[in-house]
């Protein structure tokens, strides 16, 4: 069996149980028919009974693979062409046809298997054709790509998404404003199943089938299992049985920054031949379950129930409810700043971070759920934060509230709350492993640790301590810029570049101002 590649990894399925050899031509151009009637001949003098040529559906491929296929005939030959037509993108049938897309990769595998079983020519192209009429591939750009030396074969605003494109650098036959991965999704297999299409690939409810999630040149592959995992649950929704899955760059266009869907309505036999061991080293091993059926998810582990309140103190679930309105109020308010302050020394995400913490709690506080205990409310606002935030900073929360709730089971008072902070910045510290100074949240925290500890004086001003608190807190947030990092992403970068204050200990300083402000309010 013989194909052409068009710039995809074509010469990776020759091997045993696939192709037998692979012509290559210029870039998005059909090789010359003199390349692929040698081809023909080197196939047929090893021996091989016949010649399959498989061929993506473009006018050239047609013309020269046709015109190879004649010559060889006319030397006593045995040659038949297969031509694969799968795109759905065009809604009526143009004269050409469908356009050959990346389904062509199936044919490549089940042509194989059926071949070395021995089964003979007229067989296997007569099967192999009934199998490509159920394949159906759709394609979606963020970009289109640049043929070396013409630039980009079509312009794509920065906000705009292809649909329909072909992998030649052709432009789609829609376009559509930025939207999510699952948004696409749906888009993309509502068009590749319309019933009023004449291109659709009929599949529906109840129907196995065959997934491919390919790259067309420029997605990582985190950005391929998003669109896989969005893929799955859509099909599943619709009645669909995935009995196999692949994601991978099996037909590219260059650097597209796209990605194509192609479905295949299978069956036993067909799976058969599909799962039959290949020696090509660029055929994945795809695993022989079927991905429906598997369980996928895994509920974590429930917390030990606590008990609920008997008489819950109303006015402490106010104060509560009250002061984490204003934190949360304030940490989205500075999700941008956070943002572009750990930009210099992290990933970007420290305001994303804490404005993720910030929407669990509004949902915490929606719930109606707020113990009254102090230590049961910071044990419940640290699994929040466990479960909500995420990263390094959802962790370290979570460590310092779980432990300045210790002291406030069996206590209450200023006192208690004193202990209370000392318990957790030594938490941090402990686990961490960062110290004061290293440039990190817990410079804020520890600065306004060492002002509340003086909550331990007998009648003293807790409001005035609190305040004094908070800009203790704020000075050492802003004197962060000054220090070299000792701790976190931030100590791989030279201190020299660092000349701005440290986003975590911004962040923590200003959860201090916002409780503060929160009870102010209530006073």
């Amino acid at each position: 069996m013989i194909t052409h590649p068009s710039l995809c990894p074509f010469a990776g399925y020759v091997g045993q149980g696939m192709l037998t050899g692979v012509i290559a031509g210029p870039v998005f151009t059909s090789p010359p028919v003199g390349s692929i009637v040698a081809a023909i001949r080197t196939v047929a003098q090893a021996g091989a009974a016949g010649v399959l040529l498989l061929v993506k559906n473009y006018t050239g491929d047609r013309l020269n693979f046709g015109l190879a296929l004649e010559r060889a005939r006319r030397e006593g030959l045995e040659v038949e062409m297969v031509v694969i037509a799968d795109d759905c993108a065009f809604f009526s049938l143009r004269k050409a046809g469908r356009r050959g897309l990346c389904g062509i990769i199936l044919i490549h595998k089940i042509a194989g298997a059926l071949a070395e079983e021995g089964k003979g020519l007229q067989e296997i192209a007569s099967f192999v054709k009934t199998v490509a009429a159920g394949i159906g591939t759709l394609g979606v750009s963020l970009s289109p790509c640049s043929v070396p030396g013409s630039g980009p074969t079509f312009t794509l605003g920065s906000d705009e998404i292809e649909l329909g494109l072909g992998i030649h650098g052709e432009a789609g036959v829609q376009r559509y404003k930025m939207m999510s991965c699952d948004e696409v999704v749906k888009i993309m297999i509502d068009h590749m199943t319309d019933p009023t299409s004449k291109s659709r690939v009929e599949v529906q409810s109840g129907d196995s089938i065959i997934l491919i999630v390919n790259n067309l040149g420029g997605l990582s592959c985190l950005e391929l299992q998003v669109v896989a995992s969005s893929a799955v649950r859509f099909l599943e929704g619709r009645g669909l049985r995935i009995e196999r899955a692949m994601t991978g760059s099996f037909m590219t266009a260059l650097e597209m920054s796209g990605v194509s869907i192609t479905l295949m309505k299978t069956s036993s036999e067909i799976l058969q031949l599909f799962d039959k061991e290949t020696s090509a080293p660029a055929w994945p091993r795809v695993s022989r379950n079927p991905v429906s059926g598997r369980t996928r998810t895994f509920p974590c582990a429930p917390e030990s129930p606590q008990p609920k309140e008997s008489n819950p103190d109303v006015v402490s679930v106010q104060v509560y409810s009250r002061v984490l309105g204003y934190v949360c109020s304030s940490l989205l308010s500075l999700e941008e700043e956070l943002n572009d302050l750990d930009r210099a020394a992290g990933d970007g995400d420290c305001g994303s971070t804490h404005a993720r913490a910030a929407h669990a709690i509004q949902d915490w506080i929606s719930s109606g759920q707020i113990p009254s205990h102090p230590s049961r409310f910071l044990a419940a606002l640290s699994h929040v934060l466990l479960e909500k935030m995420g990263g390094t900073s959802g962790a370290l929360y979570s460590l310092f509230l779980m432990a300045a709730a210790q002291p406030l089971q069996h206590q209450s008072g200023p006192q208690a709350w004193a202990a209370s902070m000392e318990g957790g910045v030594e938490a941090m510290k402990r686990y961490g492993g960062a110290e004061p100074g290293d440039r990190t949240m817990l410079d804020a925290l520890s600065a306004a640790d060492t002002i509340l500890q003086s909550l331990r004086t007998p009648n003293s001003n807790v409001m005035e301590i609190l305040g004094r608190a908070v800009k203790s807190a704020a000075d050492a947030a802003e004197e962060t810029r000054h220090m070299t990092a000792g701790a976190g992403r931030a100590s791989y970068i030279g201190s020299s570049t660092l000349s701005r204050p440290d986003p975590g200990a911004k962040a923590a300083a200003a959860i201090l101002q916002a409780i503060w402000d929160g009870l102010n309010d209530g006073s």
